[in-house]
């Protein structure tokens, strides 16, 4: 019999009084099922060629584009906070075809890896997109390829090529962990092989295995100043699927993922708690920009408690089975729990 089932079959008693669980704040704290701790949240950063300061990013309140300097202090600030890590995101003054400043051991992604890792000074796991989007001119995940009839697509195979590539300079920079969100079939295998082969076996591998087309990435797209026209529909999940992302996660752990990602996060809490159920290695949750937006967007206009809305968001993304949440609120939100204030 299932536990919804004896529940709804189980005879009340004048005993049961589930409210002395919640009758004051002590005995709440005790009684809570889900935790969330500062060493559970990793912090996205975008970090922009050529500024001289911090830019505000207008649609993402409180996310900026970094400096080089002002990254560092980003990411002493996140170490400092007791942070799991960062995600940085390079966004370069110039794009062509096949992304060709993702490689560049000068180009900005890659300076910014090696600042990243002097600023933690090993407090922190250093982690880097690994994704051809922020330095294409078309804005796609990978490299293009006209077909006979005309039609432009993404080259699955082309793509691999640059993306091992793109891993080889991140390692060099020093990068701790490589982060595959560009969906191509077979990313994490070819990427792994290259990593191994090269005598980087120590540097982790997370895989998006299940990452949705999602229309949640809207102010993302202005954070790294996206040049996409259409969508990524040909290779980004259908938000409608869920069995899909069983067969995305196994792929990955299968050809050797040390970490996998659900993404976006809120709109997919079915899909996290099916991936945390079975998966053999960590399990991530990446609260977009899109759900970032709303919730800021909201609580400037005072229809929510940002701080309440902020907390309940990310505890519920923990409690569907995340190990690790990417969110852009990690620093603000380990110093909420560090005061120990937390209702």
């Amino acid at each position: 019999m299932s536990p919804l089932h004896r529940a709804a079959t189980h005879k009340a008693s004048p005993r049961d009084r589930p409210r002395r669980l919640r009758s004051t704040a002590a005995v709440r704290r005790l009684a809570t099922e889900t935790r969330v701790h500062p060493g559970d949240l990793v912090l996205p950063l975008f970090v922009k060629e050529g500024l001289t300061a911090a830019r505000p990013i207008a649609s993402m309140p409180g996310v900026v584009q970094h400096s080089r300097a002002s990254l560092r202090a980003a990411v002493e600030a996140a170490a400092d906070a007791g942070l799991a890590g960062v995600m940085l995101f390079g966004v370069p003054l110039v794009r062509d075809a096949t992304g060709s400043g993702a490689t560049d051991p000068e180009g900005i992604l890659n300076l910014a890896i090696a600042d990243a890792v002097d600023a933690a000074r090993g407090r922190l796991v250093v982690m880097a997109d690994l994704c051809l989007d922020e330095f294409t001119d078309h804005g796609h995940c990978g490299v293009l390829r006209t077909d006979p009839d005309g039609t432009v697509v993404v080259d699955n195979d082309a793509t691999l090529e640059r993306y091992t590539a793109m891993a080889l300079v991140q390692a060099r920079a020093g990068a701790h962990l490589v982060g595959l969100s560009g969906m191509m079939d077979h990313q994490t295998a070819a990427v792994r092989d290259a990593l191994d082969a090269a005598g980087f076996s120590d540097v982790l591998v997370l895989a998006y295995a299940a990452k949705y087309a999602s229309a949640f990435y809207g102010p993302f797209r202005e954070a790294v100043e996206s040049t996409l026209e259409g969508d990524r529909r040909a290779y980004q999940m259908d938000p409608a699927n869920r069995r899909e992302a069983a067969r995305e996660v196994a792929a990955d752990v299968a050809e050797g993922a040390d970490v996998v990602m659900v993404k976006p996060a809120l709109a997919y809490l079915d899909v996290l708690a099916d991936v945390a159920a079975t998966s053999p290695v960590p399990v991530a949750a990446y609260q977009v920009s899109g759900e970032y937006a709303m919730i800021e967007a909201a609580a400037a206009n005072g229809w929510i408690d940002r701080r309440r809305a902020v907390e309940e968001s990310v505890v519920s993304i923990r409690r569907a089975g995340a190990d690790l949440i990417l969110t852009y609120w990690a620093t603000e939100l380990a110093g909420w729990l560090t005061e120990g204030t937390t209702p």
